[in-house]
């Protein structure tokens, strides 16, 4: 039986349209119970992703008609469930995700997309792991096949995805890591274990990579897209292959979407046929975590796997999310320009006003 809850007002961030951060607002709605097999979570810390900005920008597919709450990840606690949830109980510390819906204070999502974290997990780290983690593990894993003594090439290796990938490529013997970011993250992700750092502002990355590795490299995870798409296309060894999983390129113009830019970036894409890539006995694949938390069963079977696997490898230390900055929900935009300027080391995180009100009155108490 679903725990009884009173009717009242949920908080949480509107996106009205596409456009700048004004598109943003805070709005307030009524909340909503459980039915059968949902569960209702109060939320302490959301993930904000590099598809979000596209989402402002309306350069992102697949998004839900304007107004709608963006956000696909949070951590929180368990406040009711529906009559058919067993796995799940009231107080449960969890993370959970989901197409959208996730910046709000209070969210209603399936049990199927709500787990339990690991008791010495931090909800900072919960709402840090979902999207990051998964994206990387399935293009690492699943796609890459990664092995012992293969190569990998990171784009923007000081992200939430990009630090995510180094960890998981640590967890593989003698992993080659080529990670490109501007030279104040170096250090960072050479910590984390990334080999070779190269500076994507001043350095030819392709150059770089050729100087060191001259037949190149196994694998490439490319959220760039456009022209970059060819030029890692190009730099794969026989056998190797190449992950597109995002469009940065597209949303490198501005505030405001510039279609101009993303028709250029889309025309500069790497493009072939099935004849055409046989002798170059390379590979391409697509990924797009959008899709797949659109499909409810997909999700589940899919990422649930691949949960429990991180899961696994956060309790023996061999993973943990490193989060940048912590933004309230009312400096959305703040955070959004912060990865927008690729400034961030890790992942930015959104709060409930609420919850940091509350945090800081604690901090200062203590």
């Amino acid at each position: 039986m679903a725990t009884r809850q009173e009717t009242r007002l949920v908080t949480g961030i509107e996106l009205v349209g596409a456009g700048g951060y004004d598109k943003l607002q805070i709005k307030q709605y009524p909340s909503r119970a459980p039915n059968a097999d949902e569960v209702v979570v109060q939320v302490k810390f959301a993930g904000l992703n590099f598809a979000d900005l596209m989402r402002r920008q309306g350069l992102y597919s697949p998004a839900p008609k304007y107004p709608y709450v963006p956000g696909f990840e949070a951590s929180g606690i368990v406040e009711a469930v529906g009559s058919n949830v067993s796995s799940l109980s009231v107080g449960d510390r969890v993370v959970a995700f989901a197409g959208d819906g996730m910046w709000a204070d209070v969210v209603t999502v399936s049990s199927h997309q709500c787990f339990k974290m690991p008791d010495r997990m931090s909800f900072e780290e919960g709402a840090a792991l979902l999207v990051n983690y998964i994206t990387a593990h399935q293009i690492l894993f699943e796609f890459g096949n990664l092995r012992p003594n293969k190569s990998v090439l990171i784009h923007m290796a000081a992200g939430g995805v990009g630090i995510a990938a180094i960890q998981l490529c640590k967890t593989v013997e003698n992993v080659t890591i080529f990670g490109t970011a501007s030279s104040a993250k170096h250090g960072t992700i050479k910590e984390m274990g990334c080999t070779y750092p190269i500076d994507y502002r001043t350095q030819d990355y392709v150059a770089e990579i050729r100087r060191i590795s001259p037949q190149g490299v196994d694998i490439i995870m490319d959220p760039l897209n456009g022209e970059d798409s060819v030029r890692g296309y190009d730099l794969l060894k026989p056998l190797g292959r190449i992950i597109y999983f995002g469009a940065a390129n597209v949303a490198a113009s501005g505030e405001n979407r510039s279609l101009l830019t993303a028709f250029k970036t889309w025309y500069k894409c790497f493009s072939t046929n099935s004849l055409s890539i046989l002798s170059a006995n390379k590979s391409i694949a697509g990924y797009h975590l959008g899709y797949l938390l659109k499909d409810l069963e997909t999700s589940k079977e899919i990422a649930s796997n691949t949960i429990t696997e991180l899961f696994r490898l956060y309790e023996e230390g061999a993973i943990k999310p490193q989060v940048d900055h912590v933004y309230p929900y009312s400096k959305v935009g703040e955070a959004m320009q912060r990865m927008h300027n690729r400034q961030n080391v890790g992942k930015v995180l959104l709060q409930p006003d609420n919850v940091a009100q509350t945090d800081s009155e604690a901090k200062q108490a203590e």
